[in-house]
C-alpha cells in the first residue's frame, strides 16, 4: 500500500520536473538592443529594421537569404536565414527575426515582417468615417 503512494508521488515529481524544464527552454525573449543579442547565447527574437542601403543577397544554390538589420540605437547586425525571402520584405517597416547570434552573424530560423499597408488601410478607413 505504501509503495503505491511512493510510486504515484515519484511520477508526479518527474512530470513537474519535465514541465519546468520545457517551460524554461521555450521561453524566448524579445530584444531590441543588438548588443544584448550579440552577448546572449540563448534563442531570442530580435526586432529592428532592414538596412536598405546594404541591400540583400539570395543564394539559391544553398537556399540562403542574407541581409542587414539595424536596431533603435543604430547598431547593425548581419542576418543569415536558411530559406526564401519573406513576402512583403522590401516594403516592411519592421522585421522580427528568431534565432541565435554566433560566428559574427545572427542565424535566423524565422522571419516576420511588419507591412505598412495593413496599417495605412485602417488609418484611411478611420479618416473616412
Amino acid at each position: 500500500m505504501k509503495n503505491k503512494y511512493l510510486f504515484g508521488g515519484a511520477i508526479i515529481v518527474i512530470f513537474l520536473a519535465i514541465m519546468i524544464y520545457l517551460f524554461t527552454q521555450t521561453n524566448i525573449q524579445y530584444e531590441t538592443n543588438f548588443d544584448k543579442v550579440m552577448a546572449s547565447s540563448k534563442t531570442v527574437k530580435a526586432t529592428g529594421s532592414w538596412v536598405k542601403e546594404k541591400s540583400y543577397q539570395i543564394d539559391k544554390a544553398n537556399n540562403l537569404f542574407t541581409f542587414y538589420m539595424k536596431d533603435q540605437n543604430g547598431r547593425i547586425m548581419k542576418i543569415v536565414y536558411h530559406g526564401t525571402i519573406p513576402n512583403n520584405f522590401e516594403s516592411s517597416t519592421s522585421v522580427v527575426v528568431t534565432g541565435k547570434y554566433a560566428n559574427g552573424y545572427f542565424n535566423a530560423t524565422d522571419i516576420l515582417t511588419k507591412c505598412p499597408s495593413k496599417y495605412q488601410e485602417q488609418t484611411a478607413q478611420n479618416v473616412g468615417s
